[in-house]
């Protein structure tokens, strides 16, 4: 269980504030002692090998996952309604109905969220040059994966997690994709990205976080990084993890 109180706002020193965090899966620890700091106006890569806790770091901040120790605030809130209504969370699973065309999932989402702004995700529709008639269902895999992106980017919330949403699609669906994302990132926000895939994302990120075994292994600003090891973010990647 959570070791934290839940409810109302708290002081924190930062957008994101993480302390001593621990999940476990039966006997199987995802994340040990996990402690993270991140403000706003970053755009970080949450980077590891399959298994190493990324998923289940963003189900937390998402207020998806509750059962764990530690402390973790979301602007000063802990994972609940409040801090639900400050976050939006594309998860590593398609999770729109397939008889859905964009122009009605632009209004769900509208219908749902009181943050959505629909004529963001529609200009991020017609960006992408989806279809706004077609259903899901006869898209393409990148064209879904554009669609999603678009109604998550569309709301206008302090805190952005976008799990592995370049996984799926050729190298140049995964440029149209991000150079989406840049466009519509408000710099008084945070956007948390996971990805395993860290060239894609070499000049995207500004900020890098490496895990390892459910702990933070390495983590700063990209181009410190970049300096202090005299090697690219995907270089270090390589190194560290092979």
């Amino acid at each position: 269980m959570t070791t934290q109180p839940p409810g109302a706002a708290q002081a924190s020193p930062g957008l994101v504030h993480i302390e001593g965090l621990t999940k476990r899966y039966r006997s199987v620890a995802a994340l040990q002692d996990f402690t993270l700091t991140l403000g706003a106006g970053h755009i970080v890569g949450l980077m590891g090998p399959n298994g190493c806790g990324k998923t289940t770091l963003l189900k937390i901040l998402a207020g998806v996952l509750s059962d764990y120790e530690g402390s973790v605030t979301i602007d000063g809130h802990h994972p609940g309604p409040v801090s639900k209504s400050i976050v939006s969370y594309l998860p590593d699973a398609d999770f729109l109905n397939p008889d859905w065309t964009a122009r009605t999932a632009i209004k769900e989402y509208d219908r749902f969220f009181a943050d959505f702004d629909a004529d963001k995700a529609a200009a991020m529709v017609d960006f992408y040059g989806l279809p706004e008639t077609r259903p899901l269902s006869e898209m393409s895999k990148g064209m879904g994966e554009k669609l999603q992106i678009a109604l998550i980017m569309a709301r206008r919330a302090r805190v952005y997690l976008l799990d592995e949403p370049i996984s799926g699609v050729d190298p140049a669906t995964r440029d149209v994709m991000l150079e989406g994302i840049l466009r519509e990132f408000d710099p008084s926000s945070l956007l948390i990205m996971s990805t395993h895939l860290i060239s894609d994302i070499e000049h995207f990120v500004d900020y890098a976080l490496f895990m390892k075994e459910g702990r933070v292994f390495l983590a700063g600003d990209a181009d410190d990084l970049r300096a202090t090891r005299g090697d690219s973010l995907d270089a270090i990647f390589r190194k560290e993890y092979r």
